[in-house]
């Protein structure tokens, strides 16, 4: 049933699984499943136990994702109906592609009639909310600004900016290569009372207010929250490979994706030095690139990536601009905020310096694939003129000023720059805005339900389309400055943009 959809021998890609968790059981086995009228309790548990149909309480026992993946590779998961792989990475494509659907797409049908919830990443300590408690904590949640819970991962062109400026990490790890601020399909969201910790998982709060959350944009996107912000961090560490990411069509074709990774780099730091890789020189020999790439593939051979692809200087507070098919990556010494659609996983990498993953395995390329999505022309002076953005005065006052920040006519997200003394305020116009402070603070975050949020430097926050407007209080002795992206409301209403505008009863895109 499932194979199909598995990608084969493809070690990172697979299609969505379209079906139910319906599906994985025998529906005339669970209907005999029934209460023994002589037992004073009966406890039906498990995966799926909902199925069963009984009219008794129901528990919802969750596990966030980033937990899911340190259980994964310490070899302590089960997957639904099948025995996992010996190779975490394997096991997590069928985590990625088959089981997270399924049981979001159960979860989803379950929130409004659950009567307990438990978070078990403690598992002698599990922390419980009452179903009512726990809709009512995720209404409040609606209306306010929050920060999702971040986590962070070593990579083999990992730096150290992110060890030496967040001290609260371990630095039991050669690098950190990421942090994960808001990757709504993975990221949770952490609740507090009485000095207990609970965490919800981001999607949860999707299930339950979409329509807050995303105000205008809820027809659109149903219950995938599109926006995605994580940092990459080469800060004494290595380039990233030479990539690109799918066009669209090629990624609800071929991986079941509503929607592409098209990006931004934003630089929140660098060295003088630094560089970004994007597009092409003008003199390209595509063919000889090719050969060069696949050559290197075979033989283990340096390539001259500055002989094919083209670079710009690295400059803090800038915006560059990677509409899918794009030719990029970050050189060294970079701290880049990655402001992007949600999608996540779906980078191919044609050339990665030679280097192995930390477990000592060569990385996976995808030439091919690469091939058949790049855009050849985004090259020479093109790159300057449409893909490195020119930012723009939108409104100043005394103390305060907002800077566009355009992005490239392929991108469904905006870009602004807050840069405020003292106070500011900004409306969200029928769109969720995702923001970090990128310069001084700390910032408090006050929107119209009395809530505040303390933001730090280099944190992640989003605000709800319900909140309205939210106000920017500077609680640092020096000018702050907010990065916020934002959906375009104009984008959705060009008709080549038709397939995104169908939703489906069930919340998600068609």
């Amino acid at each position: 049933m499932i194979a199909p959809y598995l990608g084969g021998d493809d070690p990172l890609f697979g299609s969505r699984f379209p079906g139910e968790l319906a599906d994985f059981f025998d529906l005339e086995k669970l209907s005999q499943i029934v209460p023994e009228e002589s037992s004073a309790l009966n406890v039906l548990y498990g995966c799926g136990a909902a199925l069963a149909g009984w009219d008794g309480m129901l528990v919802y026992v969750d596990v966030p994702k980033n937990e899911i993946q340190f259980r994964m590779r310490a070899g302590n998961i089960q997957l639904l109906g099948v025995s996992p792989p010996a190779d975490h990475k394997l096991a997590y494509k069928h985590l990625y592609f088959i089981e997270w659907p399924v049981l979001n797409r159960h979860k989803s049908q379950l929130v409004a009639k659950l009567s307990w919830f438990i978070d078990e990443q403690r598992p002698v300590e599990p922390a419980v909310i009452s179903g009512d408690e726990l809709r009512s904590a995720l209404t409040e949640l609606s209306f306010s600004a929050f920060r999702a819970r971040p986590w962070f991962e070593p990579g083999p062109w990992g730096g150290q900016w992110i060890q030496e400026n967040v001290p609260q990490l371990s630095h039991d790890v050669p690098n950190y290569a990421w942090s994960f601020e808001l990757i709504s399909p993975e990221n949770g969201i952490l609740l507090e009372s009485g000095g207990r910790l609970l965490e919800v998982s981001f999607d949860l709060l999707m299930f339950h207010r979409s329509q807050a959350v995303m105000g205008d944009f809820e027809g659109v996107f149903g219950y995938e929250f599109p926006i995605r912000f994580d940092f990459l961090d080469t800060f004494d560490g290595g380039n990233l490979s030479i990539q690109c990411h799918p066009r669209m069509r090629y990624i609800r074709e071929h991986f079941g994706e509503n929607y592409t990774q098209d990006e931004t780099y934003y630089i929140l730091d660098c060295k003088p030095e630094a560089k970004i890789y994007l597009g092409f020189q003008e003199s390209i020999d595509l063919q000889a690139f090719r050969q060069q790439l696949e050559l290197s593939a075979r033989e283990k051979i340096p390539v001259d990536i500055d002989r094919y692809v083209n670079s710009v200087p690295s400059n803090r507070h800038d915006l560059v601009l990677i509409p899918a098919g794009t030719i990029h990556g970050s050189g060294k010494d970079n701290l880049i905020l990655e402001i992007s659609a949600t999608p996540y996983i779906f980078t191919f990498k044609m050339y990665d310096w030679l280097r192995l993953d930390l477990d000592g395995k060569p990385r996976p390329l995808n030439i091919d694939r690469a091939f058949e999505n790049l855009v050849f022309d985004r090259k020479g002076k093109r790159v300057q003129q449409e893909l490195v953005s020119t930012p723009a005065i939108l409104s100043q006052g005394e103390g305060w000023k907002i800077i566009h920040l355009p992005t490239h006519l392929e991108h469904f997200y905006d870009v602004v720059r807050i840069e405020f003394d003292h106070r500011v305020e900004w409306r969200t116009q029928g769109s969720p805005l995702v923001m970090n402070l990128v310069e001084g603070g700390p910032v408090e975050i006050r929107t119209p339900n009395g809530r505040r949020l303390r933001v730090n430097y280099a944190e992640t926050v989003v605000v709800p389309a319900a909140a309205g407007h939210c106000k920017y209080v500077n609680l640092g002795g020096q000018p702050a400055k907010v990065v916020v992206a934002y959906l375009k409301a104009g984008w959705f209403t060009r008709p080549e943009q038709r397939w995104l505008r169908a939703a489906s009863t069930s919340g998600s895109t068609v």
